[in-house]
């Protein structure tokens, strides 16, 4: 005799997975831990000062010893690396961005503190130029063009540099062409081959950005926009060129930036290339999030930790986020 639909119906209950906390942690398929976890921080000039971002609520500049007590929070609570970002005043930056090539600027002075105070945590460098340009671009500007070649062997004299500051990782986020290999080759030839390359392979000209450029002291500088070397966002399949390129010249992990609109991204540079795929939860979409809370929209903690969840769905090995001590202090009281 045939079955009934109600018998059907009850041989396949969904629910009974979900019915109470222990099945629902038993056949749970993705979560976030600590380890999962970047921590990007802005850095400014002098002793004992921050300063607050406006456009991002929570997120301040910290001077060079406040980075370092930044560092060791975020030992303690067990997040495995940092990303530095300098503020660098108008006044130092230049058409070139030739302070990246100082060994003792900021960015390089925090490295060695850093390292200093906290050997065993991870530090992250850039050295896309646009922190340190009068224009605001993340390459040399000649006669209104970024040109690539100059901008890529200027780059990767900077990535010596801080690799000799005691960067584990750097991490080229301005999209020149053959970046990638030449600052593996330069790296090599200066005797840093176990220094890693964090290629941000696929960096699209995103409009998510507009905090971190406040933060960086980069908004109302820009002249023009990034178009010619940021992916064009409407562009999957030049995601994905770019990044086989980045992996082909010497990149050990790859960026997608931004991260939670570009899901799709991130899934097909994890099915394709099997690599530490990372994302970056940029300052637009951190101040969305905050500005959803602020208004009383949703609860701050369960927002975060689902944008977190998709990014593992995605494939994501980890995530560049602001909320990192913040996730780390919730996944440590869930303990």
């Amino acid at each position: 005799m045939a079955a009934s639909v109600d018998e059907i119906t009850s041989r396949r209950r969904m629910r009974r997975n979900r019915r109470f906390d222990w099945s629902r942690r038993l056949v749970r398929e993705n979560r976030v831990t600590v380890d999962d976890l970047i921590w990007p921080i802005f850095l400014i000039e002098g002793t004992d000062r921050t300063e607050p971002i406006d456009a991002m609520p929570g997120v301040e500049r910290l001077s060079v010893d406040r980075a370092v007590a930044a560092a060791i929070e975020a030992a303690e609570l067990g997040i495995p690396a940092i990303a530095t970002f300098p503020y660098i005043p108008l006044e130092k930056r230049d058409a070139s961005g030739s302070n990246i090539l100082l060994p003792d600027n900021l960015i390089n002075a925090a490295t060695r503190a850093i390292k200093e105070a906290v050997p065993h945590i991870g530090v992250i460098t850039d050295v896309a130029l646009d922190p340190f340009t009068s224009h605001g671009h993340d390459g040399i500007l000649v006669d209104g063009i970024i040109v690539n070649d100059a901008t890529v062997e200027q780059i990767a004299k900077a990535a010596v540099l801080q690799a000799e500051a005691g960067a584990d990782i750097i991490a080229p986020s301005d999209m020149m062409d053959g970046r990638i290999g030449a600052i593996r080759e330069a790296l090599d030839d200066a005797g840093y081959q176990d220094v890693a390359i964090m290629s941000y392979a696929t960096k699209f000209a995103s409009a998510f950005y507009g905090p971190y450029r406040e933060a960086v002291g980069t908004l109302g500088l820009l002249q023009g926009d990034k178009n010619t070397y940021y992916l064009d966002p409407s562009n999957s399949d030049e995601a994905l060129r770019e990044t086989e390129l980045d992996l082909e010249e010497g990149a050990d992990m790859v960026m997608v930036k931004p991260g939670m609109p570009y899901l799709d991204i991130i899934r097909r540079v994890k099915d394709a290339f099997a690599m530490p795929t990372f994302a970056y939860q940029v300052s637009g979409e951190y101040s969305i999030l905050l500005a959803g809370v602020e208004k009383g929209l949703f609860d701050e903690r369960r927002a975060v930790m689902e944008s977190m969840l998709a990014f593992k769905r995605a494939g994501c090995d980890g995530v560049m986020t602001y909320f990192a001590p913040k996730i780390a202090r919730w996944l440590a009281q869930n303990g």
